[in-house]
């Protein structure tokens, strides 16, 4: 039967058009989508436990007789509802919240199958278990006596409805299924065909068969999310003319003279990667990855001076003014004596200027651009882009980076990011682009000390402030809102799961407020700043400055200082409400400090109330290392939420774990990178079914896998 698989499953045997609806909520449209809809988890239902031997504390599966009902309402008029249910060696209650229609559900002497944690009080109790009723006649069936799968489900749909609709389709349906993985690959990598796999991830016959159906399907689907990395970066590195760079002149050698220090050994390292890329007739596509403060800069601007010296011009785009003014004065400090022209593009400067400004760049007059997403306005033409760096890349989006590098002839692409990527995520996110690593710090860089102070502290923190302020530092004082009529998100997630949240003023800082509170009343004898997104380019301009020069010994600050902002006297940070913020903020906040000759201190002041909160606070007090801090970042969060995956490109990850199953992910791109070396267009005939199963994966979607 031609193509069988999508075949509509309100047509199936007992779907019809209601459930059919209530299916597609969950994404199950065609009989395919069935069959790779997935169980949660499983329950050994061939041996449950006896209530005798229950364990306390531990999730456990039950099958008993129900002997008794009631309902009540507590305290707060909650109604509760609880079943006794016997095996004739023991007793368990279990009891529901909030679910007053259960009682509809169950009656006395029926068979139950009950799974949740159980605990003791003064009596043994299951709270909110997942439950089912057994039928009369299901003795021998998919429900019972074996390995059941427990599916994603709904409350209008049962977990009998989804066992029963996947046995069915697994029954008839198997059989049109096409193995797209070649032969050679399922024996070299031992994982077996597709059709065995699909059978047991769903209705496992023992816990080894599932093991290895779920090996199977992961291995599959990491597998052409490699291939289509390792085609993308194929087509980047052989099909793209890119713009040869001669490495040796007197430019380069008069930039490598002046620095004022000694690069570190990964600068090095970057900078001689860097190098080979531009000076091949292939585009550079590299990422810059390095800790706060490891000096990615100074590895721009040799880049930079680089293609200048073979007649090109170079362009950086920052996410933020704050970020672009600090790269231009760093720049300009390393380019301008050499006779280079640099110009600084940000929103809101006049016609006028803007004008002058877009002729002298598309006259060639201009040699770097740095600039906000100004730089990739429609008006904007460069003479001749050699090479365009992206800074803090994983903030912009795929288009906003792809219509940067559009702005010339296939210019060679640096991506630069201070966020630490655990290697996990690097394979899956970049995988097509070549990584360089800074890991050590410039020598002097003295190490920041870390403190989590509880709000009853407040002011033993504001008198070791002062005392800082005397010695001649400065401070900032980090809020996570603007004004109090702002609602962050993690602060409005933490509002509805915790209406009482606080910190010991009763709400969450703001930094107009505090600003008046310290100016006025903590830190009336020193200049207290304030800066936030919403003031003017030049009043954040002029605190900025201010604050460099140490006219301002306070700065109150959203985070709009994350990244940017370099004061070598700066050497205290106080964070309020440091619970509200990410674990990446919270470095990269922490990486505004310990800049300079001085002992540095950061002082996180925070009261959480969940354990999430407690784990981030605990992983910054204890470590300073990034690429540590980014792990623990990726384990709470998980790797959707640690870029955002819509607007950065990391493709859909059905059902993998890249952290669990990582060993699996290093095969699949292995041999996912082997195969486009030795096969490019696919064109022998075990990899004809391998091509057409890729293009229908992505969809025309694989040149936005990842837009460097």
């Amino acid at each position: 039967m031609k193509n069988a698989l999508k075949t509509p499953i309100r047509y199936l045997k007992g779907v019809g058009p209601k459930r059919s609806e209530e299916l597609s909520r969950l994404g199950i449209e065609t009989v395919e989508d069935v069959l790779y809809y997935l169980p949660a988890r499983y329950e050994d239902r061939s041996k449950f436990t006896p209530i005798k031997d229950l364990k306390i504390g531990e999730y456990q599966t039950i099958q008993g007789e129900v002997i008794t009902l009631s309902s009540r309402l507590a305290r707060t008029r909650m109604p509760i509802f609880q079943i006794a249910v016997t095996d004739q060696t023991g007793i368990v209650h279990a009891i529901w919240f909030n679910q007053p229609y259960l009682k509809d559900y169950f009656r006395r002497g029926q068979k139950v199958i009950l799974y949740g944690k159980v605990e003791k009080y003064d009596k043994l109790q299951v709270v909110q278990p997942e439950y089912e009723i057994v039928a009369e006649d299901e003795a021998d069936s998919i429900n019972i006596g074996r390995i059941v799968p427990v599916y994603p489900a709904t409350t209008h749909l049962t977990q009998r409805h989804l066992r029963s609709l996947s046995h069915q389709v697994i029954s008839q349906y198997t059989r049109y299924l096409i193995e797209r993985l070649p032969t050679y690959l399922l024996a070299r990598e031992k994982v077996v065909d597709i059709k065995f796999a699909i059978r047991n991830i769903h209705f496992p016959t023992t816990f080894a068969n599932l093991e290895k159906a779920y090996r199977r399907i992961v291995f599959e689907e990491f597998f052409m999310l490699q291939l289509a990395l390792a085609l993308k970066k194929k087509d980047i590195k052989f099909k793209e003319e890119g713009l040869s760079h001669k490495v040796a002149g007197e430019l380069l050698d008069s930039f490598k003279k002046a620095l004022p220090f000694e690069l570190t050994e990964g600068q090095k390292k970057a900078i001689s990667d860097i190098e080979r890329d531009m000076s091949s007739a292939r585009p550079m596509n590299r990422l810059l990855e390095g800790d706060v403060g490891s000096g990615k800069t100074v590895v721009a601007a040799h880049a930079l001076v680089l293609t200048i010296q073979n007649g090109f011009q170079g362009v950086l785009m920052a996410p933020t003014e704050v970020l672009a003014r600090q790269h231009f004065i760093v720049l300009s400090e390393l380019c301008m004596p050499l006779g280079i022209n640099i110009v600084l593009l940000i929103g809101g400067i006049d016609p006028k200027t803007k004008k002058s400004l877009y002729s002298d760049i598309k006259e060639g007059k201009v040699s770097v651009v740095v600039g906000t997403h100004a730089v990739i306005q429609e008006g904007l033409e460069f003479k001749a882009l050699g090479l365009a760096i992206i800074d803090e890349q994983h903030k912009f989006g795929v288009t906003q980076r792809s219509m940067l590098k559009q702005k010339g002839y296939s210019p060679h692409i640096l991506v630069m990011t201070a966020t630490p990527i655990p290697r996990t995520l690097a394979l899956t996110v970049y995988g097509d682009l070549d990584i360089s690593i800074i890991k050590e710090l410039p020598k002097g860089r003295k190490p920041i000390a870390t403190y989590w102070v509880e709000e009853e502290k407040r002011e033993d923190v504001y008198n070791f402030i002062k005392e800082e302020l005397n010695k001649g530092r400065q401070a900032y004082v980090v809020c996570p809102l603007i004004t109090n009529s702002q609602v962050i998100p993690r602060l409005r997630s933490a509002q509805a799961s915790h209406p009482s949240a606080s910190l010991g003023t009763g709400k969450s800082q703001s930094a107009v407020e505090m600003y008046e509170k310290l100016k006025t009343e903590v830190f009336s004898g020193y200049e207290v700043g304030l800066l936030h997104g919403r003031m003017s380019s030049n009043e954040k301009e002029k605190v900025m400055r201010d604050f460099k020069k140490s006219k301002i010994k306070v700065l109150v600050s959203t985070i709009v200082i994350e990244v940017g902002i370099d004061v070598p006297n700066a050497t205290i940070m106080l964070i309020e409400n440091a619970e509200k913020f990410g674990l990446a903020q919270l470095h990269q906040l922490r990486g505004r400090i310990g800049r300079g000759d001085h002992e540095s201190y950061c002082i996180l002041l925070a009261n959480p109330k969940t354990e999430e909160a407690s784990r981030r606070l605990k992983a910054i007090e204890g470590t300073l290392d990034g690429f540590q801090i980014a792990e623990v970042d990726l384990n709470i969060r998980g790797p959707g939420e640690f870029f955002g995956t819509r607007q950065h490109g990391l493709p859909e990850i059905r059902f993998g774990n890249i952290l669990k199953d990582f060993g699996i992910m290093e095969l699949a791109r292995k041999e996912a990178f082997s195969l486009v070396a030795r096969d490019p267009n696919f064109r022998e005939e075990h990899h004809r079914l391998l091509k057409e199963g890729l293009l229908y994966r992505f969809k025309g979607r694989l040149d936005l896998i990842n837009v460097a």
